[in-house]
């Protein structure tokens, strides 16, 4: 059998090498954090705490307001000193409180289940809930809403995203090294949850050491497989990857959900695991911060709410001419405008780049047709016409070209020799028209 794959696709220099062989480090606690109260797809929280208020580590600071959101809890424990509006990654103005750190790293109560599988599924589904988890890989998606498909669309398969495609970013790759049996526990409380009876772990080839210490940790269960797929991005697309592992394909404008598969993030899996086994909410995460710009690239374990600028400080600061700071990797991820940018449940990485690297951007030219783009493109559109339509100000045509199929993985950008800013015009169009 031949290495699981997708049909499109592109090869990065992946520049994994500057952090894989980083293990994961607690970062420094700091002395304030800013935690957003919406670090999640779908409705902002609501405060439920005041300015002076002393708050535990792990309380809930933020409470949903609908169906599609997801609690926000307290990181440190220590004193709210402000809840206003502060920029998020993407600049967007976001209602936030800020904590003043007194050290004591109190925690609020917790509830530890060592039966934790042992629990109904609606138990887990509300312990999952109650912790505020969110899909980790990037697009934040509220995990409790995935765990709860309408009774129309049975769930037969368990799919944990372990490619990790972007360049530059490891954090799921040192998780699978350093915790492999707790993603396997994770994964099981998913298949219990939503009664399942197969679960996979998707890998690229790449990482063979976290191909094999999976494989070690899953020896034993026998409804659990290890795929190794090809190198190959976007690999960790949710579509590219359930088309590669189970053959499957979603639909244009469906959900996993709609071919019977439920997908989630390497981090994800951890974190339900914690929450199952010991009530933990999400307050931290891996972030990788890497990049020819950084002095000491590294994996930490940081508290949701530090500041972009502490973790830089915590790897050595910068070296070299820098050019840009980016959150997340350089394919799906947002420059920074400042460094005061607080860390969310969705942040996989601090990219810093050097002048050096970006010397190649600068003005972009006309479409030249050569349709490379179109060769490449992995949800088979036509990115030269979506570009061009949005650039001349024709957006409501663009979705006659599929606009909303496009997930934005930038592979068309990649490699286009006019260097056209296709992902930036396409997320313009978006923004000017209804799905």
């Amino acid at each position: 059998m031949g290495i699981a794959t997708f049909k499109g696709g592109i090869h990065p220099p992946d520049r994994k090498e500057l952090s894989a062989n980083a293990p994961i480090i607690d970062a420094k606690v700091p002395k304030v954090l800013i935690i957003p109260l919406s670090q999640h797809i779908g409705a902002p929280c609501k405060p439920v705490v005041a300015i002076g208020e002393e708050v535990k580590k792990g309380q809930v600071i933020g409470e949903p307001t609908a169906f599609v959101s997801s609690p926000v809890h307290a990181s440190v424990s220590g004193k709210v000193i402000a809840i206003g509006e502060f920029p998020n990654a993407m600049g967007r103005m976001v209602n936030s409180v800020v904590i003043e750190n007194d050290f004591k790293e109190e925690w609020t109560a917790l509830r530890d289940n060592p039966d934790y599988l042992g629990l109904s599924a609606e138990e887990l589904r509300e312990k999952v809930k109650s912790a505020g988890i969110v899909g980790m890989g990037g697009a934040a998606f509220p995990t409790s809403v995935k765990l709860s498909p309408p009774k129309e669309k049975p769930i037969d398969a368990v799919l944990i995203n372990g490619a990790e495609c972007e360049p530059y970013l490891t954090a799921d790759y040192r998780l699978m090294l350093e915790r492999p049996k707790e993603v396997i526990e994770g994964l099981k409380v998913l298949m219990k949850v939503l009664g399942v009876q197969k679960g996979y772990i998707g890998i690229e080839d790449n990482k063979p050491e976290a191909i094999t210490r999976m494989q070690e940790a899953a020896k034993g269960e026998a409804n659990i497989s290890v795929i190794t797929c090809e190198v190959k991005y976007p690999q960790g697309a949710e579509k590219m990857l359930i088309k590669a592992v189970l053959g499957r394909e979603v639909p244009p404008r469906a959900l996993p959900m709609d071919v019977g598969v439920v997908v989630q993030n390497v981090g994800t899996a951890l974190a339900i695991y914690e929450a199952a086994r010991y009530g933990k909410p999400l307050i931290e995460r891996v972030v990788t911060v890497t990049g020819e710009g950084i002095r000491q690239p590294g994996n930490l374990m940081v508290r949701l709410g530090s500041k972009v600028g502490d973790l830089i400080e915590d790897c050595g600061g910068f070296k070299n001419s820098v050019g840009k700071v980016i959150s997340g990797g350089p394919m799906m991820g947002f420059a920074l405008s400042s460094l005061d940018i607080a860390v969310t449940k969705g942040t996989s990485g601090i990219l810093v780049m050097t002048e050096e690297i970006l010397a190649h951007s600068g003005e972009f030219g006309p479409c030249m047709r050569c349709g490379r783009c179109i060769d490449i493109c992995p949800m088979g559109l036509m990115p030269s016409m979506l570009s061009v339509l949005s650039e001349k100000g024709h957006y409501e045509d663009a979705k006659e070209y599929n606009l909303f199929d496009c997930f934005e993985c930038g592979s068309c950008a990649f490699v286009c020799p006019s260097k056209r800013p296709i992902v930036q015009l396409v997320r313009l169009a978006k923004s000017m028209v209804k799905p």
